[in-house]
């Protein structure tokens, strides 16, 4: 059997999570909607024999939003003028199930799917923010459980429109003048609860069968629908511990659903910081964590909570007690928040700088990184991680320093074996529905 090997994804974000990443003089102030910028970025990636760059998205903002976030790229349009900048890497975007249409959805990524030859992937989101169905028109927000009831239906459908049409479908015979198989076209009929979508799609399979498909969510509704849907799953996780225990939930949960659990792929959300030295590294991280106030910390906090305005209670006394409270946006994220607030007992403002300003676990010398993944990647809490940048040069510096350490411990590859992201992740093609109904009455 061939070796496990590890995957990696850049998250690519412009002037950065940060609230005042922006600031630092080595970040281009206009990063997030310069096409330049991001195709450096992804060559970069790229040069480093990554799988996949990945977009996250949102859908509301305020005056309190993180800079990245108040002007930015919609990530399908630039993940496909990256396609043309890129010949190996995945390309996954961010799109919400809670504000999108089935065949909306089902059309753009099989056209990104097909202008990158078969790069695509999706990463499915519900959308945390209440001010989103504001900009929808849809009334009130749906909440949290409703919310992953409507996106497994969308997923559905949305499959069932990329099966469309059989792989062999375009026959495009110029003699005969039969452009297409008409039996090998199929169309949907959906009528479910939240979607009626006839179909078919106007877009045929990709060479990777359809996009693969993430899901970001760390919530018992999340891990469900990871567990029963996604083929990969992003997360987040400050200690091995917490992200082996999430590890083996999805893959035990994929089992139960009859799923092989070495096909749902997991990918802790890491940001680390290489220096050539500790100190180094130590000094890039005090560089970034020195640019941002308290009161743009607790801006950053309100996010997770509705935008919440934390600014009311006192910064030196405990964090405030607060309920359910954001239970219906960020829950995973909120939860978390408010049990390390209690068990360590923290004032708001040490909450508050602590989410403005995270400091990673993997900091140090590019060999203590690199120990830092192994230690995850073998010890059953990671099959890969998706790399964020959380200081400037960050993804540079990760490529040029730690890559090849993971290479020279055999971990990580040295060139791409594949043309498509399910062949970097070792993921099967999925067989057209139409054609494996067909295979199983012939074989009968």
């Amino acid at each position: 059997m061939a070796k496990r090997q590890l995957k990696l994804g850049a998250n690519l974000n412009g002037v950065g999570n940060s609230i005042s990443f922006w600031r630092h003089p080595e970040v281009p102030t206009d990063a997030s909607v310069s096409l330049a910028f991001y195709k450096e970025q992804a060559r970069k990636a790229e040069e480093g024999k990554f799988d996949l760059l990945f977009l996250a998205d949102g859908l509301f903002i305020n005056e309190k939003s993180n800079p990245h976030f108040l002007n930015r790229f919609e990530p399908l349009t630039l993940l496909s003028a990256l396609s043309d900048a890129t010949s190996h890497i995945g390309l996954v975007a961010t799109l919400s199930t809670s504000y999108s249409e089935p065949f909306t959805v089902a059309r753009q990524f099989a056209s990104l799917d097909h202008l990158s030859s078969g790069r695509a992937g999706w990463n499915v989101v519900t959308s945390p923010l209440e001010g989103s169905a504001r900009n929808f028109g849809k009334g009130e927000h749906p909440d949290h459980s409703l919310r992953y009831e409507i996106a497994e239906e969308h997923l559905e459908v949305v499959r069932g429109l990329w099966d469309s049409w059989e792989d062999d479908a375009f026959v495009r015979d110029k003699a005969s003048g039969v452009f297409f198989d008409p039996e090998k076209l199929h169309t949907l009929h959906h009528q479910g609860k939240h979607f009626a979508v006839q179909g078919p799609l106007n877009v045929s399979r990709s060479q990777q069968g359809y996009p693969v498909i993430f899901q970001a969510g760390s919530s018992e509704s999340g891990r469900n629908l990871a567990a029963k849907s996604a083929d990969a799953v992003y997360t987040g996780h400050e200690t091995f511990e917490e992200a082996r225990q999430f590890y083996q939930d999805v893959k035990s949960r994929a089992a139960a659903y009859g799923r092989n659990p070495d096909e749902v792929l997991i990918f802790p959300g890491i940001g680390p910081i290489v220096g050539r030295t500790a100190e180094e590294a130590e000094r890039k991280y005090q560089e970034i964590a020195e640019l941002v106030t308290i009161d743009q910390a607790l801006n950053y906090l309100g996010r997770y909570f509705e935008h919440h305005d934390f600014s009311q209670y006192p910064l030196d006394e405990p964090f405030p007690e607060l309920g359910d409270f954001g239970s219906n946006s960020f829950r995973s994220t909120t939860d978390r928040i408010k049990r390390d607030a209690k068990e360590r007992g923290l004032t708001l403002r040490q909450v508050a700088l602590r989410a403005a300003t995270p400091r990673s676990n993997f900091i140090g010398t590019p060999e203590q990184v690199a120990d830092l993944i192994q230690q995850w990647f073998e010890g059953g809490a990671a099959d890969g991680f998706n790399v964020r940048t959380v200081v400037p040069n960050g993804l540079a510096d990760f490529v040029d320093l730690v890559v090849p350490v993971l290479q020279a411990r055999g971990l990580f590859r040295t060139a791409y074996e594949s043309q498509t992201l399910r062949g970097h992740l070792g993921l099967p093609v999925p067989v057209n529905r139409h054609a494996r109904k067909l295979d199983a009455v012939r074989s009968e």
